[in-house]
């Protein structure tokens, strides 16, 4: 909903596109304060009151934006709307692992498709309210309103969980374990390349092929049907050949589509290989959730808010890494960045393999 008013509330706080830019780094700047924060809350008071909390403070602080009027307005709804989000990013995602233990099969990448449908149902509604002519204010207030119905509604079924202690060996909250720091580079690489895919496989296509911008967007449509399909047809995969195999083949399979994007001089490869690039990264980035929430040293909050975050760096960071390097070759030729990091986290793939104690509670496969 937020994304789809981005032009209506440029236009009332009276702002261009750079300072737009800047104010939307705002935004990111306040969601990992949030995903750093949290993690040492979900510790102490559990990831059910944490989430409850953060989904509660998203639909509160979604209106802000909706009413800044001013830059310096925007900026402050921003950092607080991010700061929710972020919150919200790691405490749900350490509820869901916990969710998960207690089902004993893999359900993780389902949890990450219906965020996916929730993306587009909310863009659909947006578009619908704009049409509509209703003011940003309104519409974001009556999802807040919509969201904390849910909120009331889910908080008492979201399961608790005793407090663990540390492990022997364990890495305090000041510290980053080896494992979280690979984990968290697997995150990096992985939700780098779906922010390039996000932000830029509309204007590859247009740019290699003189598309049309209506055809162009046909890349990004087709990157967004195949990650969805692909979230939830993850879990029974990972249930059968592991979450290493998952990883590692889901890369390659994401490494072809790219490869694909890359070398086609025809619309219909092209948008196989971004098609191909969507289904490949679907189930990667739940695995290393799951790991992360699943590791028997430190403390899961903590490990989850690092691997969250790490990743979400990433996403960020690889729309402009693209930009730079399309600046001296072309954005095709770019995509050379991408398809390196998909043969990375192939290699990197054995960091999601579980522990003994983790793949007995979940009655899955290492």
């Amino acid at each position: 909903m937020w994304v789809v008013h981005i032009p209506a509330v440029q236009q009332r706080a009276g702002i261009g596109n750079a300072t737009l830019g800047t104010l939307l780094l705002m935004l990111a700047v306040g969601a990992i304060g949030g995903m750093q924060a949290t993690g040492r809350l979900a510790d102490r008071f559990g990831s059910d009151r944490t989430t409850t909390v953060a989904a509660a403070a998203l639909a509160i602080t979604a209106v802000g934006p909706g009413l800044a009027s001013q830059p310096w307005q925007l900026g402050a709804a921003l950092v607080l709307f991010g700061f929710a989000n972020g919150a919200l990013d790691v405490s749900m995602n350490s509820q869901a692992v916990v969710v998960e233990q207690r089902y004993r099969r893999p359900i993780m990448a389902a949890f990450h498709g219906l965020f996916s449908v929730g993306g587009v149902a909310g863009s659909l509604v947006g578009a619908a309210t704009l049409a509509a002519g209703w003011a940003p204010a309104m519409s974001l207030a009556a999802t807040g309103a919509m969201g904390l119905v849910v909120v009331a509604v889910a908080s008492g079924h979201l399961v608790t969980v005793p407090r663990r202690e540390h492990h022997a060996g364990a890495v305090p909250h000041g510290g980053y374990s080896r494992r979280v720091v690979l984990l968290g580079g697997l995150a990096f690489v992985l939700m780098l390349c779906e922010g390039v895919a996000n932000d830029w496989s509309a204007l590859q296509v247009k740019e290699h092929l003189g598309s049309s911008d209506s055809v162009a967007a046909l890349a990004f449509g087709v990157f967004s049907a195949t990650m969805t399909i692909g979230r939830f047809t993850a879990d029974r995969i990972a249930a059968r050949i592991g979450p290493v195999a998952l990883v590692r083949y889901g890369a390659l399979v994401a490494a072809a589509g790219m490869a694909a994007v890359i070398v086609s001089p025809w619309l219909p490869l092209t948008l196989a290989g971004w098609g191909l690039f969507g289904a490949g990264l679907a189930g990667s980035v739940p695995q290393l959730f799951t790991a992360a929430g699943n590791m028997t040293t430190g403390s899961p909050g903590a490990n989850m808010s690092r691997v969250v975050g790490m990743g979400y760096i990433g996403f960020l960071a690889g729309p402009a890494c693209i930009g730079w390097v399309s600046e001296a070759t072309s954005l095709t030729a770019a995509m050379a960045v991408p398809l390196a990091c998909v043969l990375g986290a192939a290699a990197m793939a054995p960091q999601v393999r579980e522990d003994a104690r983790a793949t007995r509670v979940r009655g899955r496969p290492g």
